[in-house]
């Protein structure tokens, strides 16, 4: 999907990531050699985990392999499902003091008792590379330089990508998250859209997402998105990702509903999933110098 997409686009296409992710890397790699060869250190992503949650502990194995995929070295600091919030808090301290370690992330869910909200604002903000410190939210709703939530960044990607105009779109987000939500509303703002965010308390949701050029559905809440709450010929990205009774994983978009009516739509899983792990490690090489 090479044109620019309107909505008398075709309709039915899948705006796939996992090609948009495999150039993001390659060309993270690159620039993590070339930092090499003029004697840059090698960066270090630092991982903070504490759950038991197994799906939770092979994603973040599989940013790992996916960070060594490109040269970056990345720690998985696992501090176990009963961490107190002061060990947490204590951890990513001392990782944001570390000048080997270049990038920190704060994997959830946290042990009962820990707000992911209040421990993400003890990451230093130049290592904050999912965008999770309150202050780099702030940064970003005031048009200043900060790491967007990756997810948030990686939905933008795609949309650049397959060529969609969001200069002058109706833009709706559904969904008002700190990890997606809120960052993306500010992003697609940036790029001079007319964004409106929906949320649990929006009355008649269809009446709203329907008059969008560009959706977006982000909530976690499995089927929510149908053929009525869809325009004709708009673009739908959808970034839910709830688990299935088969281990599998589905979106918060009716896909077989949805994918005859609007212009294009991302699959779930192959969507906006892999380009969020590369997204991930882009920003890990830019905090460490390499940009």
């Amino acid at each position: 999907m090479t044109e620019r997409t309107s909505g008398t686009a075709p309709a039915g296409v899948e705006l796939r990531g996992r090609e948009l992710a495999a150039a993001i890397r390659a060309e993270t790699a690159e620039r993590v050699a070339a930092g090499r060869r003029s004697g840059r250190p090698r960066p270090r992503l630092a991982v903070v985990v504490a759950t038991a949650d197994e799906a939770t502990l092979w994603y973040v194995r599989s940013i790992a392999k996916a960070a060594e995929g490109v040269g970056i070295a990345c720690d998985l600091v696992d501090l176990g499902p009963a961490a107190r919030p002061q060990e947490i808090r204590a951890t990513l301290e001392r990782l944001g003091a570390d000048p080997d370690v270049h990038g920190v992330m704060l994997q959830t869910p946290l042990p009962e008792g820990a707000s992911a909200q209040e421990l993400a604002a003890a990451i230093d903000p130049a290592k904050d590379v999912d965008g999770a410190n309150p202050l780099s939210l702030g940064r970003l709703a005031a048009g200043l330089a900060a790491f967007a939530p990756a997810t948030a960044a990686a939905v933008l990607a795609l949309l650049d990508r397959h060529g969609v105009e969001l200069r002058g779109a109706r833009a709706v987000v559904v969904g008002r998250s700190t990890v997606v939500g809120k960052p993306l509303a500010h992003l697609l703002l940036d790029r001079h859209c007319t964004v409106t965010v929906c949320h649990s308390r929006t009355r008649d949701l269809a009446a709203v997402t329907s008059t969008a050029e560009v959706l977006v559905a982000a909530v976690g809440r499995a089927g929510l998105i149908g053929a009525e709450h869809v325009a004709p010929g708009a673009v739908v990205i959808d970034v839910g990702t709830n688990p299935t009774p088969d281990g599998g994983l589905t979106g918060d978009v009716d896909f077989d509903a949805v994918i005859g009516r609007a212009a294009a739509l991302t699959p779930v899983p192959g969507g906006v999933g892999p380009v969020t792990t590369a997204i991930l490690l882009r920003h890990t090489a830019q905090a460490a110098g390499l940009t």
